[in-house]
């Protein structure tokens, strides 16, 4: 191997908390916590979450691979213990056979509590973090160096998904530093 590339870590991930360019880190708080304007590398499940819902609806900045993809974990962490309860509340419901011409269907006649109590929760934290969650892909595509709106190529069906994915999965590149807004704090 040749002694012109510095040694990698592996699978390209740099050390906790290190810039992936090789700048100088934005200034951190009392806690090693850099700003919210600031991208944070390396960060921890939990301060991931935590921070999600510091910067709840913004658009400017942006967000670190590890800042994504641990939201992403933990939101669907929270949709399949909803769905969980959802589902075991459909399935000790009430039903009824009805025959329709040479078909016959299941119909729920008494919904449980729990399915009750699931949809509602399904459509409460739906509605809770879907700004925050498209905040973060905006400020995630910020992070690799795409404008924001980029983010609609989602409404194409099929293709659309997988090219945000891609985009999602791409590195950090130092050019992104152009949407960082320091004065907005």
């Amino acid at each position: 191997m040749s002694d012109q590339y510095p040694p990698q870590n592996p699978y390209g991930q740099q050390p906790y908390g290190q810039n992936p360019y090789g700048q100088q880190p934005a200034p951190t708080g009392p806690g090693g916590e850099p700003p919210l304007w600031a991208p944070w590398y390396g960060i921890s499940f939990g301060a991931a979450i935590k921070r999600f819902f510091k910067k709840y609806v913004r658009f400017d900045g942006r967000a670190s691979r590890s800042e994504f993809w641990w939201w992403y974990l933990a939101n669907v962490i929270v949709f399949a213990v909803l769905y969980a309860i959802y589902g075991i509340g459909a399935a000790t419901s009430e039903y009824r056979t009805e025959s329709i011409g040479y078909s016959t269907t299941a119909v729920m006649t008494s919904p449980s509590a729990l399915y009750i109590i699931g949809s509602i929760l399904i459509g409460i934290w739906g509605l809770a973090i879907l700004i925050p969650s498209l905040a973060i892909a905006w400020r995630r595509l910020h992070d690799a160096n795409f404008a924001g709106p980029f983010i609609f190529l989602g409404l194409i069906p099929i293709v659309g998904g997988i090219i945000l994915l891609v985009f999602y999965l791409l590195p950090s590149k130092p050019e992104g530093a152009r949407f960082d807004q320091p004065q907005r704090g």
